[in-house]
């Protein structure tokens, strides 16, 4: 739910139109899965954006001129141009139409964006997601036509093991991989293994369940980290806090898929938070880890690779800030 002063400002925003031919897309669809979490779906005027799974592209919104008098504005705040606020998402993908047949990102008319929305802090303007949040279905924003990232399934094998790791809507670019991997009939096992505080967080839950009741290599895990039985240790169903890198270190993961990890056939993909991945920095020494360890060095302790510049490895990632 917008605030009281986001709700305000974006009123007065709304009332100051953008500049003709700034915006080239239409909001065709949208579901909120919470207040803080929302599928936006898009379509663009002309043409369909080429873009390959795993790829992100960026949306925009006209952010008008506040007045200087303002309450709580700031006054740097209040001397900003009109321009307008983008921001790189990952591409989404519904991976089932309205007849609950599998549909990849290609087949689809519109665009989908897996959304969180992030309040401002005290004193500051709205970021571009309570904006986005604010949208109605037929309303317009902007649209990148261009797709960018090498976050893809490029170097994956038939016949390869696909994990797919992420936090929150991390998963994003991963339910279009998915869907392109089962439509591209993959023989390999895939695995979708999501991150988040609460079950309510996993917005795309229903439509796991059903692929993995379709298809037998494919499974879907959902872990969580502030559920009751991941912090109130009194509790006879108490688990734990789950997190991505005990799911590995533990041997969970190979639990799941029914064997072990094995590096030589497997490509793992990462995808949200940098902690959680864990990339050493472009100026860190040779094997020189981030502390504390993220999901690389787990993987590279059991013999995985990341990909480097100029070298394709089996650890893929990308993260989202």
């Amino acid at each position: 739910m917008l605030s009281s002063k986001e709700d305000a400002l974006l009123s007065k925003e709304n009332a100051q139109q953008p500049p003709e031919g700034l915006y080239n897309a239409s909001v065709v669809g949208c579901r909120d899965v919470h207040e803080d979490l929302r599928i936006l779906r898009v379509q663009l005027d002309e043409g369909r954006l080429g873009f390959i799974a795993g790829q992100y592209t960026t949306l925009g919104l006209y952010v008008g001129r506040p007045s200087a008098g303002d309450e709580g504005t700031s006054n740097r705040m209040a001397t900003n141009s009109p321009h307008l606020t983008k921001r790189a998402y990952s591409i989404s993908c519904s991976m089932l139409n309205s007849d609950d047949e599998l549909v990849t990102v290609s087949q689809c008319p519109y665009l989908e964006f897996y959304i969180t929305q992030v309040h401002p802090q005290q004193d500051d303007r709205p970021h571009l997601s309570p904006r986005l949040f604010a949208l109605t279905v037929g309303e317009r924003l902007y649209v990148d036509r261009r797709a960018h990232g090498r976050y893809t399934l490029e170097p994956v094998k038939p016949d390869d093991t696909v994990i797919l790791m992420a936090t929150g809507t991390g998963e994003a670019p991963h339910n279009a991989m998915v869907a392109e991997l089962l439509a591209g009939s993959h023989r390999g096992r895939i695995v979708c293994v999501t991150c988040v505080r609460y079950r309510r967080d996993l917005g795309y839950l229903a439509v796991h369940r059903q692929l993995e009741r379709r298809y037998r290599l494919y499974r879907y895990v959902g872990l969580t980290t502030r559920e009751p039985e991941n912090v109130d240790a009194n509790r006879p169903d108490y688990v734990g806090k789950q997190y991505l890198q005990d799911f590995v270190t533990t041997f969970e993961l190979d639990a799941r898929l029914g064997e072990k990890l094995d590096p030589t056939r497997t490509h793992v993909y990462l995808c949200g938070n940098p902690v959680m991945i864990g990339a050493p920095p472009r100026s860190a020494g040779a094997g020189q880890q981030p502390k504390p360890a993220g999901m690389i060095e787990a993987l590279q302790r059991r013999g995985f690779r990341m990909d480097e510049p100029g070298r394709r490895g089996n650890i893929h990632f990308e993260t989202f800030w």
